[in-house]
């Protein structure tokens, strides 16, 4: 064997790691993604739910409207601002009173607007579920306007 530019004799450019059975799995594995440039396969795990049957599509416009999830009762900003509550409150503070849910919000880094919002909630009330505490901040929901909501 003689060594010539530095590399020994017989050497590959395969990994010295693995064997080259090893070596073709995870080139072939890769592939893919070499080639679309982009992820390939996507774990279950990670798979958005689907819609139950019966359910409206949910979508975001890139235009910023919602597209075919606008309940009746509702209005599209206050779609928004309950999916942006929800988004920082987990199932974990329910039911539960302003302040656990101020604090949950803060534990899991909500904007202070989420964290404002929730503070406007009323002292002593102990609230069940989202619905809840949209409704008692002044937001219409598919059962009708909140107790603070202007209008019928």
């Amino acid at each position: 064997m003689t060594e010539s530019a530095g590399d020994f004799a017989g050497a590959s450019s395969r990994s010295t790691k693995h064997n080259p059975r090893l070596d073709e799995e995870l080139e072939h594995e890769t592939q893919g993604m070499m080639k679309a440039e982009r992820a390939t396969r996507a774990h279950e795990w990670r798979e958005v739910e689907p819609v139950a049957e019966g359910q409206p599509d949910i979508d975001t416009d890139p235009a910023g409207t919602l597209v075919g999830g606008t309940p009746v009762g509702m209005t599209e900003s206050a779609v928004v601002a309950r999916a942006e509550l929800a988004r920082w409150l987990t199932r974990q503070p329910f039911p539960g009173t302003r302040e656990d849910l101020v604090e949950a919000a803060r534990d899991h880094r909500a904007p202070d607007a989420v964290v404002a919002e929730l503070e406007r909630l009323p002292e002593g009330e102990t609230f069940e579920r989202i619905g809840d505490v949209t409704r008692a901040l002044g937001y219409p929901t598919e059962t009708g306007p909140g107790p603070g909501a202007d209008g019928p």
